[in-house]
């Protein structure tokens, strides 16, 4: 039997204490990296990989630089992976559709900021293709296969990002959330997952799903981490019409007693799944135990908009943005895909303005439930399923899209003092 390698410590304290140390050098880490890539094999996580040759050209060149320029780069020797819809000079674009495939002229922004800020890319990762899909099984490069029990969907769109991550490849990964892409697979993958406000890192240069609510996200080890990547990920682009200036005020504390609100039952729906159910009792006592006060809140407005999105006029948007290549090439695509994007073929003005004047209701009606809490925390999911369970019935069964729909209501991830592992999704006021 051959001997696995000893895995590393990816997180970024630890990794910058190595590196201050001598215990490791980015060349060490990188190699370690490429070597466990190797090993593991069609595993489903990339769709490419950066050549070994190219990723230790960038560990020789940060490694040559001097010591206060090294410690002016805050994320001076960290790998990390981006999501394949998201363009990275060197390696193709394909959102997971080989017909689609192009080499982009430019970075995105977000990972050009990465890339200056010290950081290594290892490859891109795999993908629900065209970033349709809550399941993580919808790609022609294969499955991206859950570290815990490979019978079970990784969650998507992000699949390949989120398991590059919990798999120890990676220490950060850049992907992108339009109804849960970035916080199911988190869920599903034991890592952490946040959605930044839409704007708040430049869409530029990435293959739009939804383009009016999408975002791109970040999958990290721990909340620090995320923030870490976040903080340099962020800015204004004047090329993205969505791009905003500055942080929302959700960057302020909260209080030593607050109050947070779940979902009133029928809402909080698990589906039978018992341990999902105490998982989250347990969340919700040790915010409890932090100061918090529960209150049980009206989740049908969410609910609502959930359904505007996955269901309603906003297919509208996901057909749009690919409409040229849907019309040109339908048998490129997945059947599951290509029937979910043409499901947006026959919306009609009328009704993509009818669905607006409804979520601008519907968010004046959630407006008022700040009144009376601070932040509000869900189920990420309230369950997962099977490979084999999402094969036999491929839409009724995905995370968000009617079964568990808790999972995708729009506002910032607010930062909670919670460890790796803690399964809830968070929200806060001021991230509106």
């Amino acid at each position: 039997m051959t001997e696995q390698p000893q895995s590393l410590d990816l997180e970024l304290p630890q990794l910058a204490i190595a590196y201050a140390s001598g215990a490791l050098t980015p060349s060490t880490v990188v190699e370690h990296i490429l070597d466990d890539i190797a090993r593991r094999g069609a595993d489903g996580v990339w769709i490419s990989v950066v050549a070994r040759e190219n990723a230790l050209a960038r560990t020789t060149y940060l490694e040559s630089l001097p010591r206060r320029e090294r410690q002016a780069l805050p994320l001076w020797g960290v790998p990390f992976s981006v999501k394949d819809c998201i363009d990275t000079v060197g390696l193709p674009t394909t959102s997971a559709c080989p017909e689609f495939s192009y080499q982009p002229a430019k970075n995105n922004p977000a990972v050009g900021r990465l890339l200056a800020a010290g950081a290594i890319l290892i490859g891109k990762t795999n993908m629900d293709q065209f970033a349709t899909g809550l399941v993580g099984v919808r790609s022609p490069y294969g499955i991206a296969r859950n570290p815990f029990d490979p019978a079970y969907i990784p969650g998507g769109s992000s699949s390949g990002a989120a398991v590059s991550v919990s798999a120890g490849l990676v220490s950060f990964a850049l992907a992108t959330d339009t109804g849960g892409s970035g916080r199911v697979p988190a869920a599903f993958n034991n890592v952490v997952g946040l959605k930044p406000t839409r704007g708040l890192i430049s869409g530029v240069g990435s293959v739009a799903a939804c383009r009016s609510i999408e975002t791109l996200s970040i999958f990290a080890l721990t909340v620090g981490d995320a923030q870490a990547a976040f903080d340099v990920a962020r800015g204004y682009d004047e090329e993205d019409p969505f791009s905003r200036t500055g942080l929302p005020a959700a960057a302020r504390a909260l209080p030593a007693e607050f109050r947070f609100g779940i979902p009133a039952s029928p809402w909080l729906d698990f589906f039978g799944n018992a341990d999902a159910s105490a998982l989250f009792g347990e969340a919700v006592a040790r915010l409890e135990r932090l100061g918090g006060r529960k209150v049980e809140v009206d989740y049908a407005p969410f609910a609502e908009i959930n359904d505007l999105l996955f269901n309603g006029p906003w297919l509208a948007d996901r057909y749009g943005a690919l409409r040229q290549f849907v019309d040109r090439q339908p048998d490129a695509l997945f059947p599951v895909t290509r029937d979910i994007l043409l499901g947006g073929r026959g919306v009609s003005g009328g009704e993509v303005f009818a669905a607006q004047q409804r979520l601008n209701i519907l968010k004046r009606q959630i407006e008022k439930l700040w009144n009376e809490i601070d932040v509000i925390v869900v189920p990420t999911t309230g369950t997962i399923y099977r490979i084999d369970e999402v094969a036999a019935d491929p839409i009724t069964l995905t995370p968000g899209s009617g079964r568990t729909r808790t999972s995708s209501i729009w506002p910032i991830f607010r930062r909670l003092p919670f460890p790796r592992g803690f399964c809830p999704t968070a929200y806060h006021k001021a991230s509106r």
